[in-house]
């Protein structure tokens, strides 16, 4: 009878071994994939607690939760030769467990690998302007390159690629503020002159409708006597009416010549050194009268041409007083 108990105690053990190996919990966020003596078997079990043979079978448990990725910096060049340092993160997830199983041996590794090739490629035909002002392009197309040779064999889907951080050399960076600051005062100037543009335009219409309104004019000047007067100073104001003004400069401009030519004084003619007087008498012929081309034209006495009446009279007075004292001369001699 103990023999027959001890039996009973066996078995009933083995079976509770037996039966502990061969139940299964699967969590909801998990799939189990079954081998049969290293055989794959087509039933995929789901979430639960599943039941399996305790001999030759063995379960694989895979989580097709989305799974988060780092790429580490990955330097690269740019199509307009730039070289910089990108890094990325990956979201992926498993959609079929038996190749994800079957056809990769570490799928996350491999993922890695797709992402750090594919990053430098697509960096590669890019250039910096696009690579900066258009990420959202650019991990749309980094997504594309990766679901090529993830999502059909290995079971995988890249859900989402996003780039993190772009790297640049110092000397970029100066040459990029540089043109951020030149962009800058462009466009400070351009607003700038849009709102003088508009102040002129603002401040003809307000003249156009203060000449039509005589009285606007004086209203706008005590209402400037007032604000200059609003604080306690000492400056007084004095209007002047701009129409005198205009007066005087037209009044100016329509004598301007007239006064000019006033007041341009006559130059003086240069005095004469008087003759010193001869210790005896010197006898001396009158000069030679310059001899007088037919031609008509005048000739001075020192052989020179003379063409204007102005020019005559001036060599004449010049020349007469010499004349007038060799006549003198001779006739003392004579005497």
């Amino acid at each position: 009878m103990g023999v027959l108990i001890t039996v009973l105690v066996v078995f009933a053990v083995a079976g509770l071994v037996l039966l502990a190996l061969s139940l299964r919990n699967v969590q909801q966020y998990e799939k189990g994939v079954v081998f049969r003596f290293g055989r794959l078997l087509p039933d995929i079990r789901g979430p639960g607690l599943r039941v399996i043979r305790p001999i030759g079978d063995r379960m694989r448990k895979v989580s097709v939760q989305t799974e988060v990725l780092g790429i580490p910096p990955q330097g690269s060049i740019t199509a307009d030769n730039v070289t910089l340092t990108v890094d990325a993160v990956v979201y992926f997830r498993v959609i079929d467990p038996v190749k994800a199983l079957v056809n990769v041996r570490d799928y996350p590794s491999a993922v890695s690998q797709i992402a750090q090739t594919s990053l430098r490629a697509v960096i590669g035909r890019a250039d910096l302007d696009t690579l900066l002002s258009d990420r959202d392009h650019i991990n749309t197309e980094l997504k594309k390159v990766m679901d090529a040779p993830t999502e059909e064999p290995w079971g995988l889907r890249i859900e989402r690629v996003e780039i993190k951080d772009i790297a640049l050399p110092q000397s970029m960076m100066r040459s990029m503020s540089k043109q951020a600051e030149a962009e800058r005062e462009r466009r400070a100037r351009v607003i700038a002159a849009d709102g003088e543009f508009q102040a002129s335009q603002r401040l003809s219409d307000a003249a156009a409708t203060m000449a039509d309104t005589p009285g606007a004019l004086q209203l706008r000047l005590l209402q400037t006597v007032v604000d200059v007067s609003a604080e306690k100073n000492s400056t007084l104001v004095m209007p002047f009416p701009v129409e005198m003004l205009r007066f005087f400069e037209h009044q100016s401009q329509e004598t301007g010549g007239e006064s000019v030519h006033r007041s341009i004084p006559r130059p003086a003619l240069p005095e004469r050194p008087e003759r010193p007087e001869l210790p005896e008498p010197i006898t001396s012929a009158p000069p030679a009268a310059p001899a007088f081309p037919l031609s008509g034209q005048r000739v001075g006495s020192h052989g020179d041409r003379i063409g204007r009446r102005a020019d005559v009279a001036r060599e004449r007075r010049d020349n007469w007083p010499a004349h007038a004292d060799s006549d003198s001369d001779a006739s003392y001699t004579g005497g």
